[in-house]
């Protein structure tokens, strides 16, 4: 626990030292009292404050955890847990073309590290803190690497299902240090073949997993006899992961050398380049000085985008001092033409910067974008959805539900204003300009859980001043979509007040001509919307029953054959008014208030119908049934009430693994009750369900699995996938 606190304050360096201090003490302090034993009754009280001990064999709620031992990883007990099968990701890396190459580019890194990790994070099926850490800002990085302390780190697979939906490839990380890792080190590279087999065991879990490699930091002093050995380690996972994982990659910390020394260079030298050369990158302690990029690039020669300069975003002795001036670092390596590895960006949030969390965290990254520029680009291919979630909800009692943020909608309907966090559900995040200090009589934009929303629990939120016939636009999304010959759908929904209107704007580049053109798709008609854009489209409203009142969906479709989509934006507008009174008059030149909503946006093929497998093509059973008396306080006014705990599992019958799914959501029906109740949600063929409540009277229960796919389309819960259970009294 010091140690932990200690790391927020003092550099590598200086922990290391004074923790070889400590432990120097510590033994001598024990071979004075030999004797002194902890009383049994002392040992006791500390296993009942410590609870009981975690047993990944038995079933419970769905988390992630590391891998704590070399014997954990020797045995392959991983994948005899109980929460092996829930921990896979489900969204492959969307990548323009595989074998899933870095761009050859400085490169952008981002390392978390948080309170030891597996926090909000760790509940697979989601949990029910709403103000949980996450990030959003994924187009600003090409590497996602989830860092801890424990031996081998497994990312949970909520960042790895939200980075790779944005295309960024995401690392493990294995950990060696202190005096543990020294025994742990030498166990481990004590022969060359002990040495490949932890490789192998390393990349087995990558690929089972779905995350795209390892960051390895040896943090101690090795022997120099058992170098050779680290370099086969070294070696030998890389090409391994290159071979189960196309694309893979396996990154070295500057820490221990060539040498045997635990020395951190804080550039690319002769020291470390050995190993270097074996892997796919090195991350660069980021204690380094102002020329060290410079001789970094020089020593990497063709290979110097593969050299990643560390950040410590808590300016622990780091260039530039991290923090608010996180940008002064990169601008000097971006200046210099090698990648920078940010370390701990949860900077924003663990030292609660004001004047709220994602308030400061847009400011944070404004400073990365600014200085770093977008890496990603999405839309690239069809279908194209989202509805601006960040999040995604826990167990609630209701009828139809998806969802993220303060409350869930579905079809434009809000079903519940109950809170939640899952990142694994985050959509496809909009590329919203940072404005600090907003004039107050200006058009805001913000994603705002508090408002509307037509899927989900996100939007994004149009609020201001707006005069009469003005327009105001801003940038939603930067895509690279190539256009073929059939005609691009374009569908968005939207609810807004008074005569508040709002459109979107296509940006095309055709590779022929080099000629842009901008297509306005926007509810109103006006000779200055075609004057000022290529070309105006008036959209089609499409009529639906099941759409909440208020909420207008607006449909068109473009024809851009071989043209390029580069940029999407959103362009607001008032209709003009007829004023006749000369305050009046006055009020519409200084504007009125704007408000708008967008709730949803989806792009596809204009013959594309969303077609989900049909219930019969499924096939749901259920496992691991207990049975118990409840002691929920749910059940305290039904006497005789029973809990059941249970793992569903699904598949499709025909053994289809292709299906495009997002999510699939997961409820119960009661039978001789008339509610239905949502559970939660599932990014794999699997739910665990824990002391589900069920009432004195009910006889069997009905868990439906709803289909959602990957294009915003769900399965009506009446023509869903289902498993009865009779209830056992």
């Amino acid at each position: 626990m010091l140690i932990r606190f200690l790391r927020l304050f003092l550099g590598r360096q200086t922990l290391v030292a004074l923790y070889n201090l400590l432990q120097s003490f510590r033994k001598k302090f024990r071979s004075l009292l030999p004797s002194m034993a902890i009383p049994e009754a002392d040992q006791e009280q500390d296993k009942k404050v410590s609870g009981p001990v975690f047993d990944p064999s038995i079933p419970s709620i769905p988390i992630s955890y590391p891998i704590k031992t070399l014997e954990e990883l020797h045995s392959r007990a991983y994948f005899d847990s109980f929460h092996y099968p829930f921990n896979k990701s489900s969204v492959p890396l969307q990548s323009p073309s595989p074998p899933f190459p870095l761009p050859n580019r400085p490169r952008l890194l981002v390392c978390h590290d948080m309170q030891g990790g597996y926090v909000d994070d760790k509940w697979v099926q989601g949990g029910s803190n709403p103000d949980a850490y996450s990030i959003w800002h994924w187009y600003l990085m090409d590497v996602f690497v989830y860092f801890s302390h424990s031996l081998v780190t497994l990312p949970p697979p909520c960042w790895t299902n939200a980075a790779h939906r944005h295309g960024v490839k995401v690392l493990g990380t294995f950990i060696t240090e202190w005096d543990e890792g020294r025994v742990i080190s030498s166990k481990l590279l004590e022969t060359e073949d002990s040495a490949r087999l932890y490789a192998e065991r390393l990349a087995e879990l990558a690929a089972a997993l779905g995350f795209d490699g390892w960051l390895i930091n040896m943090e101690v002093k090795l022997d120099v006899m058992l170098i050779p050995n680290m370099k086969e380690f070294v070696d030998h996972l890389t090409r391994t992961m290159h071979s189960l994982v196309p694309g893979s990659l396996v990154i070295w910390y500057d820490s221990v050398t060539i040498d045997g020394d635990l020395d951190w260079q804080d550039k690319l030298t002769e020291k470390n380049k050995p190993f270097f050369d074996i892997s796919d990158g090195i991350f660069i302690n980021y204690t380094w000085k102002k020329d060290y990029p410079k001789l970094s690039a020089e020593v990497a020669g063709d290979r110097k985008f593969d050299v990643y300069m560390g950040i410590d975003v808590f300016g622990r002795n780091t260039y530039g001092g991290g923090q608010w001036t996180t940008n002064v670092a990169l601008d000097v390596i971006k200046n210099d033409n090698v990648s920078a590895a940010i370390f701990a960006p949860g900077w924003v949030y663990e030292t609660k910067q004001p004047p709220d969390f994602r308030t400061a965290q847009d400011r944070w990254w404004d400073l990365v974008e600014n200085s770093w520029g977008a890496v990603q680009k999405y839309p690239r291919t069809l279908p194209f959805y989202s509805s601006f979630d960040q999040v995604f909800p826990p167990a609630l009692t209701i009828i139809y539900v998806q969802g993220v943020g303060y409350h869930i909608s579905v079809d434009g309907q809000q079903v519940t204003d109950a809170s939640w966090n899952n990142i694994s559900c985050q959509g496809f995040q909009a590329l919203l300009k940072y404005v600090d200090d907003p004039k107050p009589d200006a058009i805001q934009v913000l994603v705002d859980f508090k408002q509307p929303s037509y899927n989900g629990g996100g939007n994004i939120t149009f609020r201001g001043t707006l005069q009469d016939n003005a327009y105001f636009e801003t940038r939603v999304f930067i895509g690279e979509l190539l256009l073929g010959g059939e005609p691009l759908q374009v569908i968005y929904s939207v609810k807004s007040e008074g005569d508040s209107l709002l459109g979107l704007l296509l940006h095309f580049f055709s590779p022929l001509n080099d000629k842009k053109t901008v297509i306005a798709i926007a509810p109103w008609e006006t000779d200055e919307l075609s004057r000022k854009f290529n070309k105006a489209i008036v959209p089609g409203r499409v009529t639906d029953s099941e759409i909440e009142p208020g909420w207008v969906q607006y449909e068109s479709k473009v024809a851009m054959n071989g043209q390029i989509l580069r940029e999407i934006r959103a362009v607001c507008h008032k209709t003009k008014g007829t004023t006749t009174m000369r305050s009046e008059q006055k009020a519409a030149a200084e504007g009125s208030e704007y408000l708008a909503v967008l709730g949803q946006i989806l792009m596809n093929n204009s013959d594309h119908n969303s077609c989900l497998p049909p219930s019969t093509s499924w096939e749901v059973t259920a496992e691991l049934v207990q049975w118990t008396a409840s002691s929920s306080a749910a059940a305290a006014d039904s006497e005789g009430s029973r809990a059941v705990s249970l793992k569903i599992n699904w598949k499709l019958k025909d053994g289809n693994t292709a299906f495009a799914h997002s999510k699939y959501n997961v409820y119960v029906a009661k039978l001789g009750s008339s509610s239905v109740q949502y559970l939660g949600v599932a990014a794999v063929e699997a739910f665990y369900v824990s002391n589900l409540v069920v009432p004195s009277g009910v006889s069997s229960l009905k868990f439906i699995v709803q289909v959602c796919s990957n294009d915003g389309s769900s399965q009506k819960l009446d023509e869903s996938p289902y498993f009865e259970l009779d209830v056992e009294y």
